[in-house]
């Protein structure tokens, strides 16, 4: 069970938050509504990331899922994962992200799961892991990359630090994403 009470989630900033998601708020929303400004910063920075970026979603979702593991985030990785099956990744890749050094087979992905990995467990990027980034993506990705694992650490830390789970107690929330 969550260490508070999830509110009732009404209003303005409610409905913000219930147009981005399909109409329905989720036990995040519901603790995050606690303080509706905070709530509504939080819906307009993590709706930007997921629907407004040109970073792609299966980089988005790689990203997702390997901080919900490094940061044990079990809800994280279950309201993410239809989103990353639907990005095309696949259940060898999702088991891998489950790795201590996942093996991915990919230059470019092995790359995002390391600098995820460096900011997530260091905060400090070595100067040869950005570099390398660089024949990836370019500056707007890589700004857009950095933001998405600083946000997704944001996510974790929080869920992970209430306590947030499913309406039933259960890490598998309906829906996906944040």
């Amino acid at each position: 069970m969550a260490r508070l009470p999830g509110t009732e989630g009404s209003g303005e900033i409610a409905d913000r938050i219930r147009a981005r998601r399909g109409g329905a708020l989720r036990p995040l929303d519901h603790m995050l509504l606690h303080s509706p400004q905070l709530a509504d910063g939080w819906n307009s920075l993590l709706g930007a990331i997921r629907q407004r970026i040109a970073l792609p979603a299966d980089i988005r979702e790689l990203v997702v899922m390997r901080i919900a593991v490094l940061n044990r985030a079990p809800y994280e990785w279950a309201a993410h994962e239809g989103p990353a099956r639907e990005a095309g990744m696949g259940d060898a890749e999702l088991a891998a992200l489950r790795e201590e050094k996942p093996a991915l087979g990919d230059v470019r992905r092995a790359r995002v799961i390391a600098y995820t990995d460096a900011m997530t467990r260091d905060v400090h990027v070595p100067d040869e892991l950005f570099d390398a980034l660089r024949a990836d993506f370019g500056d707007a990705e890589l700004v857009e990359l950095t933001a998405t694992v600083a946000a997704y650490n944001m996510v974790s830390r929080f869920l992970v630090a209430l306590d947030v789970r499913a309406s039933d107690g259960t890490n598998a929330p309906s829906g996906g994403g944040s």
